[in-house]
């Protein structure tokens, strides 16, 4: 069977530290928002066939809508607590066998290694991969459609929450799971990519200064060794870190 695999990004403004994450500027001169970049890096990625965007239900989330058009993506709009339903709508919409889940408010990706685990994950026939202990916002995740279906139909409310894969994480007997990992270089648990807090914005803001002419695909190799000479954007996102960690498998 071809597996089509489909980009599925969870979108909403809500947020009790920083408002409308997603749509913040990474470039203010030139109005390149978070998710324009995410976009725009998931769109060099071969093996992904459609980025479609999961929009939570609310007024404040309509400007996604308008984000869908100026990209020609489709899009769904579901519940706002049940984030898992809203991918599964993502991949029914767009016919897809997998997901490929990252987050809206994680500009950086670490996408050298996607393709060659998309492989490893349809030769093995998996249910799920997933690359961890990378830095946080960095990471992905392939999840086949059934996998996610199954977690929504057999799973608790917190497993249909914005932990989508908890349920399948919790059960790992039940489905043929991948773990991969990045190079050691980049396990890093005094880094964090991915926009929270005032304070992260700020530096994904300087990291994409430095490293615009690279774009959409900046390495995040690059971006580590440009922060350790940069020790006092580290001291900035330093208080989050150990948060962000604790919570970030379950």
């Amino acid at each position: 069977m071809n597996r089509r695999l489909v980009a599925a990004i969870a979108c909403r403004n809500q947020g009790s530290r920083l408002y409308g994450k997603p749509v913040q500027n990474l470039d203010v001169d030139r109005g390149i928002r978070i998710i324009d970049h995410i976009v725009d890096c998931l769109n060099t990625i071969n093996c992904i066939d459609e980025i479609v965007l999961g929009i939570s239900e609310g007024v404040e989330n309509e400007i996604f809508v308008e984000i869908a058009s100026e990209k020609k993506l489709q899009y769904v709009i579901g519940d706002q607590i049940d984030v898992l339903s809203r991918l599964i709508k993502c991949g029914q919409l767009a016919g897809a066998t997998d997901i490929f889940r990252v987050t809206s408010e994680s500009p950086f990706l670490y996408f050298e290694p996607v393709q060659e685990l998309w492989e490893r994950h349809c030769e093995e026939g998996a249910d799920a991969t997933f690359l961890d202990q990378s830095i946080d916002g960095c990471g992905f995740e392939f999840i086949s459609l059934n996998a996610l279906e199954a977690s929504h139909r057999q799973g608790q409310e917190k497993h249909r929450s914005e932990l989508c894969t908890l349920y399948i994480r919790e059960n790992s007997e039940r489905f043929n799971i991948i773990t991969a990992e990045p190079p050691a270089e980049l396990v890093r648990r005094d880094l964090r990519l991915t926009v929270d807090n005032p304070e992260d914005l700020a530096v994904c803001r300087i990291v994409y200064s430095v490293f615009k002419d690279r774009a959409p695909r900046i390495p995040v190799d690059e971006i580590v060794r440009f922060l350790d000479k940069n020790p006092g954007l580290i001291e900035l996102i330093a208080p989050f870190t150990e948060l962000g960690y604790s919570t970030m498998y379950r």
